[in-house]
């Protein structure tokens, strides 16, 4: 498709009606790595910075999928989840992006959009790589943060929003959500990658044999859902802030590990994780590799700008998954 992004005059009276008629944009980034939103870096001219989401169909480059129905993490976008992810970090200490202004009614630009602090431009991912003395800190931090988060216990599963409407009432165990969701993935993917295919039936045993091993619980924590290191942004002061929040959903504090534990990689042990299920990480760490497979590829065969990312991304995982069997 042929995707017009914002320009600086499209955010003329965003910046009038925030900062005032006596401050104006002199610059406009878009900033890159994003795949469900778009996000730009407004530059004014008494040299603050302020950014802006904007969800519009023109800045997703996700193909729509087959989904499982009462699957938490699925269409983890929007203005509305981005809101209520943000009232429930905040009240529970956790550090995100000051809201600034959400507009949802298109007053500014035909999208929802929302105008939040800039936490700053180093992430955790970019200090761990170059200076893992310095990360020290910021992890320990991140992991406090993380313990509230995963000891805010609620009794039902799902996106918060549906949780607060009464909406999310789940009839199944969440490790069975798991299952389907992970063989759906292993369907998909083997209809991109040869190898995928002729090991399917015993990719898909696997899974079921890991979930044998799960025993029942009913007791979720919150959850961000796809929290790497690149999602933790450090201000200068060394605080980490969480972004990319609209998955935010009450689940089985063990999904959050498993991502932790492939993305933090030795870094790992010094976010002092809450005590874990094994059982319930070995199954939902797999079902993360299978999940690694099947969106990079289909996300490579649209017109996302790093398609070959994606597809180093895909070749990582397949490696991983196919190891174990």
């Amino acid at each position: 498709m042929n995707r017009a992004f914002l320009q600086p005059d499209d955010f003329h009276d965003l910046v009038t009606d925030q900062f005032g008629t006596d401050r104006r944009l002199v610059a406009l980034d878009r900033l890159t790595g994003g795949t469900k939103k778009g996000v730009y870096r407004l530059r004014l001219d008494d040299q603050t910075t302020t950014i802006a989401y904007v969800w519009a169909p023109g800045e997703n480059y996700w193909p729509p999928s087959p989904t499982v129905p009462d699957d938490p993490f699925t269409d983890a976008s929007g203005a509305e989840l981005f809101a209520v992810s943000h009232t429930a970090l905040t009240a529970a200490g956790v550090r995100v992006p000051r809201l600034l202004m959400l507009d949802r009614d298109g007053r500014h630009v035909d999208a929802d959009i929302a105008l939040t602090e800039d936490a700053g431009t180093v992430t955790l991912e970019q200090l761990m790589e170059r200076d893992p003395t310095a990360a020290a800190a910021p992890l320990a931090a991140l992991g406090d943060a993380l313990r509230r988060m995963h000891t805010s216990i609620g009794s039902r599963y799902g996106k918060l929003a549906a949780v607060d409407r009464g909406e999310a009432s789940p009839q199944r165990r969440a490790e069975d959500v798991i299952v389907d969701r992970a063989l759906g993935h292993l369907h998909d993917a083997a209809g991109h990658d040869d190898r995928i295919a002729d090991a399917h039936d015993r990719i898909a045993a696997h899974v079921r044999r890991l979930r044998g091993a799960v025993t029942a619980r009913e007791t979720y924590g919150l959850v961000h859902g796809e929290l790497g290191p690149d999602h933790v942004l450090v201000t200068p002061d060394g605080e980490p802030v969480l972004i990319d929040i609209e998955g935010l959903t009450h689940f089985d504090v063990e999904w959050e590990h498993a991502f932790l534990h492939l993305r933090f990689g030795d870094a790992y042990p010094l976010l002092r994780p809450v005590d874990l299920d094994p059982h319930r990480c070995e199954l939902y760490r797999y079902a993360q590799v299978l999940s690694l497979i099947e969106g990079p590829l289909r996300i490579a065969g649209t017109d996302f700008p790093d398609r070959q990312w994606m597809l180093d991304l895909a070749e990582w995982n397949i490696a991983k998954a196919l190891a174990v069997l």
